[in-house]
């Protein structure tokens, strides 16, 4: 397999259909956080992982109280953190299988949240089949992660668990986000441990089982050059996943 450009990835996006074009304008406080001094070093991400859109896309605003599953090196952290701003709060959670694996990125969140500018962060640490929040929250945010709740190494997690446990840490009329590597259609769970990658029908079938409903789904990081045999950290497509991006909902 050809490994692919950014432009070529773009351009075969564009192509399929005019995804990209269907991003949402982000608001004037994402926009604020989008120029932001602090961070100028993330900036150069933002064409790439798309976080305005998908800011906008999840309807965060300020005051909102948000939890983050495995923030890795910050990207989306620090947006979320501008955005809510003073009011809000921003929750950085590892499970403990991930803290052990990841303690740089968990002590740089913890640094983060000892600034003056990022002072609305809190990391926590929970063991996987534990989640949950110090308050209600209106948003969980999840990307790439999602996939990792079947396999062994996060039992006696599950994603039913997990979702559960999602469902009672929203407010009514809260929103959780998921993200993730898409499997081949039809493949459900088998490519999770291997490929690192989950189909998107399972996904919205296991959210809603436990309570959700579904709104809507934006193509804005789909790739149709991905054939979905790789696994992501293949050099040949890593960055450049097929992903799905699901907006759920609590019921008021």
């Amino acid at each position: 397999m050809r490994s692919y450009s950014v432009l070529a990835v773009l351009s075969l996006a564009l192509a399929a259909g005019g995804a990209l074009a269907a991003a949402p304008s982000p608001s004037p406080a994402i926009q604020a956080a989008v120029n932001y001094p602090g961070r100028s070093d993330d900036r150069a991400e933002d064409a790439h992982r798309r976080g305005p859109e998908l800011l906008a896309f999840a309807g965060l605003k300020p005051g909102d109280q948000v939890l983050e599953l495995i923030p890795g090196a910050g990207y989306f952290t620090r947006l979320f953190s501008r955005v809510v701003g003073p009011r809000g709060h921003v929750y950085a959670l590892w499970p403990k299988q991930y803290a052990a694996e990841a303690v740089p990125n968990v002590d740089d969140m913890r640094k983060l949240g000892r600034t003056k500018a990022f002072a609305n962060v809190t990391t926590l640490v929970q063991p996987a089949n534990a989640f949950s929040a110090p308050r209600p929250l209106d948003l969980v945010f999840t990307s790439q992660n999602y996939h990792d709740y079947p396999d062994k190494f996060m039992q006696p997690a599950s994603p039913e668990q997990f979702n559960a446990q999602v469902f009672k840490a929203l407010k009514p009329g809260g929103v959780y986000i998921v993200i993730d590597h898409a499997a081949a259609p039809g493949h459900g769970l088998q490519d999770t441990e291997t490929l690192h990658r989950i189909d998107e029908a399972t996904v919205k079938t296991q959210v809603q089982a436990a309570g959700f409903v579904f709104e809507d789904a934006l193509p804005i990081l789909h790739n149709p050059a991905d054939t979905h045999v790789l696994t992501v950290f293949n050099p040949k497509i890593r960055g450049h996943t097929d992903q799905f991006v699901l907006r759920f909902r609590k019921p008021k």
